[in-house]
């Protein structure tokens, strides 16, 4: 009953700006646990920096076997797909006009501003030496642009950071023109900045900029992004079967789509509670999310079972001896059970409405993120672990993330909360459109009825 109740109510424009005009304790003590894993992590990196590397699992090629990329890499894949899943979502509510999500909409536009954040820190984490970025990369970028991997991530990720800031900056001036009244007076000067030169006028350029930036990333993201550049670098490389394939490209655009929609349950269940928007984001939208999580998690896991029969059946030496390692690895077959009880679960509430919780939901969700970071690390490792060319007389190595690498995950998934929170005590999470469409819809309702 309560439930209906909260689906019932209107949302307001008061709503939106909840999280902006009122802080809770619950809201400070959430900052000091999410700074003091922060910090822990700032402190371990500060270890890496005093000792190197070396403080990693991670080794040189070599006889005594190891590899050269572990977790970082792994999370630095997972967080790009993470911020390339989160835009595409948002760009597909506008393009087409999904109105049922647009509360979610600016929610994953920024979910990509923090995801791709924590994608660049893990650049200069596994490089060692913050300096090397800009020895290695700045001072020589128009050559290596033509050959380095580094270089094109680095690419990739400032072009996308520009293109979904863009994009946000463009929807936020209506926003905060039209809430200004409401908003703290303390921060009047930042709404200044972000409303220069504003006119009323510009409404109506704005929505077909942001179409066009919509489209422009849709288009983008199979062709160059997630679904292009990223995979590339991995299936070009001829003497790693690990990495082989033209699947990799539509597989790591399935593991985009499927951690986004993850993240994006995962907060909109989070804020729900917090500002008690259950009439924003409904049972019926978390529902919805979460269905379409399910079609994003099938089609990860279909793809998974393509790459095991390719690697298995009939296969070169070396595949056969990757995907057979792959297959033993307890952290692999603990991230597809994971997948499966999710999917279970999911397609189980999509045939048998009564079956859906959204504390299930929220559960599927976070299995999924852990489950997409373990096949993205697993991916990289056995990937350079079983390489096809005899340099030297290769021993298979052994790989587990230190404690150091293992606290990056941590602190980087803290680091990205507290954007978040920030960001929200500055603008509203939730456009202002979805608050008078939903009105507008009312409205028509009314008069049709």
């Amino acid at each position: 009953m309560a439930t209906k109740d909260a689906e019932a109510k209107e949302p307001e424009p008061a709503d939106i700006i909840r999280p902006i005009l009122n802080t809770s304790m619950k809201w400070y003590a959430a900052i000091g646990i999410l700074s003091a894993v922060a910090l822990a992590w700032l402190a371990a990196f500060g270890f890496q920096l005093q000792e190197g590397l070396i403080v990693t699992n991670l080794a040189d090629w070599g006889s005594g076997g190891g590899v050269t990329w572990g977790l970082y890499i792994g999370a630095f894949i997972w967080w790009v797909g993470i911020a390339h899943g989160g835009i595409i979502l948002s760009a597909a509510v506008r393009l087409f006009g999904m109105t049922k999500y647009q509360p979610v909409a600016r929610m994953a536009e920024l979910l990509t501003l923090t995801a791709l954040s924590m994608s660049g820190l893990y650049i200069v984490v596994h490089m060692g030496r913050p300096d090397r970025l800009v020895t290695s990369v700045v001072n020589a970028y128009p050559w290596t642009v033509q050959s380095s991997p580094l270089a094109w991530d680095v690419t990739v990720i400032t072009l996308y950071f520009v293109m979904t800031a863009t994009y946000i900056a463009l929807t936020l001036r209506y926003d905060t023109y039209q809430l200004r009244d409401r908003l703290p007076d303390i921060l009047d000067p930042l709404y200044r900045v972000v409303l220069i030169g504003y006119s009323e006028k510009e409404d109506e350029v704005i929505e077909r900029m942001a179409w066009w930036l919509a489209l422009g990333i849709i288009v983008m993201a199979p062709l160059l992004l997630h679904g292009g550049v990223i995979p590339w670098l991995f299936s070009l490389i001829p003497s790693m079967p690990g990495w082989d394939g033209a699947i990799q490209g539509p597989q790591f655009l399935s593991i985009a789509l499927t951690s986004a929609l993850a993240g994006l349950i995962v907060i909109s269940y989070t804020t729900r509670i917090a500002y008690d928007w259950e009439h924003i984001f409904t049972d019926s939208v978390i529902r919805g999310l979460t269905n379409w999580l399910g079609i994003f998690s099938l089609m990860f896991v279909w793809l998974q079972l393509q790459q095991i029969i390719n690697g298995l059946f009939a296969a070169h030496v070396r595949p056969e001896v990757v995907m057979t390692a792959k297959l033993s690895n307890t952290i692999y077959q603990m991230a597809m059970v994971t997948m499966f009880l999710a999917l279970a679960y999911i397609f189980a509430q999509a045939v048998k409405p009564s079956v859906f919780s959204r504390h299930l939901s929220l559960v599927a969700a976070l299995g999924v993120l852990v489950a997409t970071l373990s096949e993205k690390i697993l991916f990289v490792f056995e990937g350079l672990a079983y390489p096809e060319f005899g340099l030297y007389d290769q021993v298979p190595g052994h790989y587990s993330p230190s404690l150091v690498e293992l606290s990056s995950v941590a602190g980087t998934v803290a680091l990205c909360t507290l954007m978040y929170m920030v960001i929200m005590k500055l603008f509203p999470i939730i456009e202002l459109h979805s608050v008078e469409d939903h009105d507008d819809d009312h409205d028509n309702e009314e008069v049709s009825a």
